[in-house]
């Protein structure tokens, strides 16, 4: 089996790509690098299963020559993270919708089959009690930064869906929530590593907002396998699924995980979302997801506990860095 995984690179493409080596694929990773990390494939680097190609899913005719005689793509590519979305929202509206697109005409040519990874931010600033994967999509004006990753990954998925309705390709759509372990880098605005790094280095944990909005974290180790799962099942193909975490807990409490986790002395400090990343800056309250569908197709079951995932992103910022500093991720 030969499988593609564009974004290999990255937190959880390095940990899908794992995965499929171990299961005996030959693996072909495709990353530019922008936020992905060569050193997140080390564990796997001699693997002869094993090639990394440095590149854009922009370059059209790259991808093709990438995905030509593949059996599945894994489609991680994207530009991704709050700061990055809002400090540069031109990059990441061009990488997340030509890019994909790019992929998509690729997979149709050779006939590979496809596993698009979109992202819970399609529903926007719906707080419904559980989010299915029909809910409605509540998104701020086109000309706030924050919603266009969610506008992009929309398109995303639309165009997805398109490609399957008209050309009859072989794709299924994968949804995570807040996915966090090892690897995760808090350096675009990814929540968990930032409060873990500031507990261990002692410093205050700066929530922004009032803290009280909630989300569902899941283990990159509960969502892989499903991605997997999910690509390989004929019913599937057509079809979105949600991929997140069973415990609704506020940012606040959160932190205090984080705290209590690592044994910090550190404080909590409240900090205004327009300090954080300019005036006009939107946020959604809750988000938290019906995993029913996955779970009867796939048999998904997001089992691992959330103090277990800040333990293990904890331990992995000390093997990594010097906790005593800023964490340079």
């Amino acid at each position: 089996m030969k499988s593609i995984v564009t974004g290999g690179a990255g937190f959880i493409g390095s940990h899908l790509v794992e995965r499929l080596l171990d299961a005996g694929d030959d693996v072909v990773v495709l990353d530019d690098f922008s936020t992905g990390r060569r050193a997140n494939l080390d564990a796997v680097a001699d693997r002869a299963a094993l090639r990394v190609i440095e590149g854009s899913i922009l370059d059209r005719r790259l991808v093709d020559e990438v995905v030509n005689g593949a059996d599945r793509v894994f489609h991680l590519a994207a530009a991704v993270g709050v700061r990055l979305i809002v400090d540069r929202p031109l990059d990441g509206l061009r990488t997340n919708i030509h890019g994909t697109e790019n992929v998509l005409d690729a997979c149709v040519r050779s006939g590979a089959r496809l596993l698009l990874v979109s992202t819970s931010e399609i529903y926007g600033k719906n707080t419904a009690d559980r989010l299915h994967e029909s809910s409605d999509r509540i998104l701020g004006s086109p000309l706030t930064a924050r919603w266009t990753y969610a506008a992009a990954k929309g398109i995303d998925e639309a165009f997805a869906h398109a490609y399957w309705n008209e050309f009859g390709l072989n794709v299924v759509i994968a949804r995570p929530f807040n996915t966090v372990g090892a690897r995760q880098t808090g350096r675009y605005g990814m929540v968990v590593p930032n409060l873990v790094g500031q507990a261990l280095r002692g410093e205050p944990l700066t929530v922004f907002g009032d803290g009280k909005q909630t989300r569902c974290f899941s283990s990159v180790h509960d969502v892989v396998p499903a991605m997997t799962a999910l690509i390989e099942s004929p019913e599937c193909v057509g079809a979105a699924f949600n991929l997140g975490g069973k415990r609704e807990i506020s940012i606040l409490e959160l932190a205090q995980l984080a705290i209590d986790t690592t044994g910090s002395s550190s404080s909590i400090v409240l900090v205004p979302y327009e300090e954080a990343y300019g005036a006009g800056f939107e946020d959604m309250r809750r988000r938290v997801p019906d995993n029913s569908a996955a779970a009867a197709a796939v048999g998904f079951d997001p089992i691992t506990p959330l103090e277990a995932v800040v333990a293990e992103v904890a331990d992995d910022l000390r093997r990594r860095s010097h906790v005593a500093e800023p964490v340079a991720l």
